[in-house]
């Protein structure tokens, strides 16, 4: 039995797009399984993101396709990644996300597999708050919200700093985002990706 898996992400300076790539490579591991990686619409303009330094980043990214908030009703499970803005998601997946209200209308998520993942400048920068944050939006569309058990060795790695929660992926990007998603912390989101397309493929059984 196929599982549909939409990764629907905003980067700027592809750590988040990395993590992305990452829990798409743990989804495909499971059988039959159809991962489907989109990048929600930038609303910064093109000379702000000059500015930021985002735009060569940005172009390493530029083939994956714009999200379409009315494609999620397609999916089994729906994996929302995005960078923290003050303990929660940036005005660009919030923009997303309030796109779906004709989704919440027609209960047409209602039943669908929901997690997250994120990134932060800092250690402590509220990447568990992002993603709880976008935990809202899943409950309020009726969907089933899983994370990433202990069985993930990683998440108790205690000899380097690394992201990662039971909430969901994460990594730590450094102040100017001179910072690489680790090791560790690509394992956690592969972890995640395989996690999240199981769950999904045991309720399309049933």
């Amino acid at each position: 039995m196929s599982v549909k898996v939409q990764i629907v992400f905003h980067s700027l300076y592809t750590h988040v797009y990395q993590l992305a790539e990452a829990i798409a490579e743990g989804a495909r591991e499971v059988s039959g399984a159809e991962v489907l990686l989109a990048q929600v619409p930038e609303t910064l303009p093109a000379e702000i993101l000059e500015k930021m330094g985002a735009t060569a980043a940005k172009k390493s990214f530029a083939h994956i396709p714009v999200a379409d908030p009315h494609v999620l009703a397609d999916a089994d499970a729906i994996i929302l990644g995005t960078p923290t803005r003050f303990g929660a998601s940036t005005a660009q997946m919030q923009a997303f996300l309030d796109a779906t209200g004709g989704l919440w209308a027609k209960g047409a998520l209602i039943g669908k597999v929901g997690s997250a993942f994120t990134s932060t400048a800092s250690q402590h920068g509220g990447q568990e708050t992002t993603l709880v944050h976008l935990q809202t939006f899943f409950y309020h569309q009726g969907m089933v919200v899983a994370g990433v058990p202990y069985a993930a060795k990683e998440l108790s790695e205690l000899n380097e700093v690394t992201g990662g929660s039971p909430y969901g992926a994460s990594t730590i990007a450094g102040p100017r985002g001179e910072r690489t998603p680790t090791a560790n912390e690509l394992a956690i989101a592969r972890f995640q990706g395989k996690h999240i397309a199981q769950i999904a493929a045991k309720l399309a059984a049933k």
